[in-house]
């Protein structure tokens, strides 16, 4: 079995090198660690944390919540930051918290009896339920404006404001939303954006066109069912996520409405199915590999150095635009 020491070997270091290289990747040149990650790599050699473990009050684990282990933009930003966890000798503990504050009270002892290290929250923080005791090492990943903790998002309230403006550019006056759940924290930055967005074109906000949803394709199919039933339709629709995009235009088809000839459709996340619907979906393109990985190093960095010299990172997003949506001009 290979070991430390044929790593540094392999990579022509010292095996204080290769620990630095695990431990603290700032501390040494990025064509080192490079030598060393590809040795590793190639020969499958993953780090035993178990002796270094009965010498340390750390777990090397990594406590990630997350509000649905089902939705794909979530399982994408977990193996970004799972990739670089590993890379430096921790493992991931997934909290299916289900958004159930119950939920997340329980993973959260898994921190008190230092069964892991600290925690990446995946749930936009609230005021109101935060749970996460100040002392505790903590990184919001995909969240929301107003985290007090360090946090790795995009901007959630220019990128609904960045679709919105496109629906107007292409004609479209009467936008429907489908959003989260009204007290989510998502879905007040992604309706403030597309509230902004109608503003600055001189269009009047009307509430009867916004459709709650949970940001699930369930939720999504039943938001489209009572577009079906509106006796005015909107001309488009903004989904706040793609799960539940995908679902509405599932269900508007199914009934004859015909996308995006009747109705255009725009998402949020850019997940990999997103491209693979009839017609594929535009939308916006979190970067959720990065966003983890970025989550994950921010983490590590506070564990092991009790500071960080950046708290907050906000990501560009990209607008992908496909076949959904139909321009009235």
């Amino acid at each position: 079995m290979t070991n430390i020491r044929e790593i540094a070997k392999i990579a022509g270091v010292s095996i204080a090198t290769v620990s630095r290289s695990l431990r603290h990747p700032d501390k040494v040149s990025e064509k080192t660690r490079q030598k060393v990650i590809e040795a590793m790599e190639t020969y499958e050699y993953r780090p035993n944390m178990m002796a270094h473990n009965f010498r340390s009050t750390r777990s090397y684990k990594l406590l990630v919540l997350v509000p649905n282990l089902a939705n794909p933009f979530f399982a994408t930003l977990i193996r970004g930051l799972e990739d670089y966890a590993q890379k430096r000798g921790y493992s991931v503990l997934l909290g299916d918290t289900r958004d159930e504050v119950q939920n997340e009270r329980i993973y959260l002892d898994l921190i008190n009896s230092k069964q892991a290290d600290g925690v990446i929250q995946l749930t936009p923080y609230s005021p109101e339920e935060s749970l996460v005791p100040d002392h505790l090492p903590i990184v919001g990943a995909a969240g929301c404006e107003g985290t007090p903790y360090p946090s790795v998002r995009i901007d959630n309230t220019e990128a609904a404001k960045t679709v919105t403006d496109y629906l107007i550019s292409q004609g479209h006056r009467r936008i429907g939303v489908i959003s989260g759940l009204r007290d989510n924290r998502h879905t007040m930055d992604r309706l403030r954006g597309y509230r902004q967005s109608l503003e600055e074109a001189g269009i009047e906000f009307d509430k009867s066109l916004v459709i709650e949803g949970e940001f699930t394709m369930a939720s999504g199919q039943m938001a489209a069912n009572q577009v079906l039933m509106m006796d005015e339709k909107p001309t488009a629709l903004f989904c706040m996520n793609d799960d539940m995009a995908i679902a509405a235009m599932q269900t508007l088809k199914s009934n004859g409405v015909r996308v995006p000839e009747d109705i255009s459709v725009a998402g949020f996340d850019n997940i990999e199915y997103s491209k693979y619907t009839d017609p594929p979906l535009t939308t916006i393109d979190q970067p959720a590999m990065e966003i983890g990985r970025m989550a994950a190093k921010q983490l590590i960095t506070l564990i092991e150095d009790g500071e960080l010299p950046q708290n907050r990172f906000v990501l560009p997003y990209e607008f992908i635009v496909r076949e959904s949506v139909r321009s009235l001009t």
